[in-house]
């Protein structure tokens, strides 16, 4: 478990084409009222005045970063005397893998496959590069029902036929999504696939003749490469925006939803609304994916964004186009967490992770690991984090077993799991 969040996507109000408040929150939305805009409207003059404007982060999950500063210890005497009780309160979110999405799907499969091209010529000016790639970045309007206003975000065209590619958070809890072309055409969007472990998804419309990008090769970047992102950020008012930076790291483990992504860090501006953009090498290919910023409640964090490799969006894209999503990875069907040393001592827990949910129908849940046990070990090797597990995890394949250590209720138990697909722990 963590205190990670995603970005909800960003939301516009139906009946105003205002641009949303300026504001350090969750980047990709909230419901805007008329009121709301209004407030947001006058905060966004005060910040005009005063020079300071602070930018929430785009349209991607927020990243709390207690490094800048902790939060509180835990009060031994607060806790409650039961441990059960303590762990409810503390632990308030479950790991799904899943993000819901019911837009209607499309027919499958889809005959497109991802390619990846090396880098060829001189580079582009940044001028040469938006003249060359702005159309080939669209904006993503998605409607959940019986919701006020929109989810508004951004996608990368793949095919001339109208395959597009976006974040699974962008459209997640969407019952339909419209996309606009560089041109303003508006299509009706059908859904491919959505993975919420990539935090990757597949649109299509129906169109003819459109400019498709051209994906590059994330994994010959080097730390200090330049790059542009094209997005839409902060609404439809600021469409097509292009912003540069470096790659500032490559392979950066960043947790988020429960699971790990890895991702390549940006300093590149990336603001609500620019979920689902390019990152562009200054050849014009697409070499990342803008998914997420570092936000704090405890400090300001400026140029620390995220994008999703295309050595990652490859294979998930050629997963979605023929499946609709992708399978093969193991899943226990567990939620995890690391016991406060407070907690620990004052029910004298050993060390290990608390188990605070198990997914029903899973081979967990059916060889008896229950909500409140501790996860001592798998396979024989302690375990304290998530990270420690996942890696034991992600060695293995679908149908592997992994042998759990517990602790209940003062006893230690052996329990062997055998991992399942996904998709199937958690449903598509």
């Amino acid at each position: 478990m963590n205190n990670n969040e995603w970005y909800e996507p960003l939301r516009e109000s139906a009946a105003s084409e205002q641009t949303p408040a300026i504001a350090p929150v969750n980047a990709a939305g909230r419901s805007w009222t008329p009121l709301r805009v209004t407030g947001a409207v006058c905060i966004l003059l005060a910040l005009i005045v005063a020079s300071s404007l602070i930018f929430g982060g785009g349209t991607q999950p927020t990243i709390s970063s207690p490094a800048v500063t902790a939060p509180p210890a835990l009060d031994p005497d607060d806790l409650p005397p039961d441990p059960a009780e303590f762990f409810r309160s503390f632990y308030q979110s479950v790991q799904t893998d899943t993000s819901a999405t019911y837009i209607e799907k499309a027919k499958l499969p889809i005959a497109y496959e991802q390619q990846l091209t090396p880098a060829s010529g001189e580079e582009l000016t940044l001028q040469e590069l938006y003249e060359r790639c702005s159309p080939t970045i669209v904006a993503i309007a998605g409607y959940q029902k019986d919701v006020l206003g929109y989810v508004w975000g951004t996608g990368v065209i793949l095919s001339e036929d109208g395959l597009i590619l976006t974040n699974a958070h962008v459209i997640e809890d969407c019952h339909s999504a419209t996309v606009t072309l560089f041109d303003d055409r508006e299509f009706e969007a059908k859904l491919v696939g959505s993975d919420a472990i990539s935090d990757l998804a597949l649109l299509k419309i129906e169109a003819e003749g459109l400019p498709a990008a051209t994906f590059g090769e994330s994994a010959t970047l080097q730390v200090g490469d330049r790059v542009a992102a094209i997005g839409n950020p902060l609404g439809s008012t600021f469409r097509n925006t292009l912003t540069d930076g470096i790659i500032s790291a490559i392979a950066r483990n960043v947790e988020a939803k429960g699971h790990r992504m890895t991702l390549l860090q940006t300093n590149t501006a990336i603001n609500e609304g620019n979920s689902g953009g390019a990152l562009f090498n200054m050849y014009g290919q697409v070499v990342g994916v803008t998914n997420m910023k570092m936000m704090s409640a405890y400090s300001s964090i400026e140029g620390i964004g995220f994008a999703i490799p295309s050595s990652t969006v490859q294979g998930v894209v050629n997963a979605l186009v023929k499946d609709g999503e992708v399978r093969g990875r193991p899943s226990i069907g567990i939620t995890v967490g690391t016991i406060p040393e407070a907690a620990k001592s004052e029910y004298e827990l050993p060390d290990g992770l608390y188990i605070s949910a198990v997914t029903p129908g899973t081979d967990a849940e059916a060889k008896g690991v229950r909500p409140g046990d501790v996860l001592m070990a798998v396979n024989g090797t302690p375990v304290t984090t998530t990270d420690e597990v996942n890696d034991i995890k992600n060695a293995l394949q679908v149908g592997d077993t992994m042998r759990f250590t517990l602790w209940r209720d003062g006893e230690e138990l052996e329990i062997d799991v055998i991992l399942m697909d996904t998709n199937d722990v958690y449903g598509k």
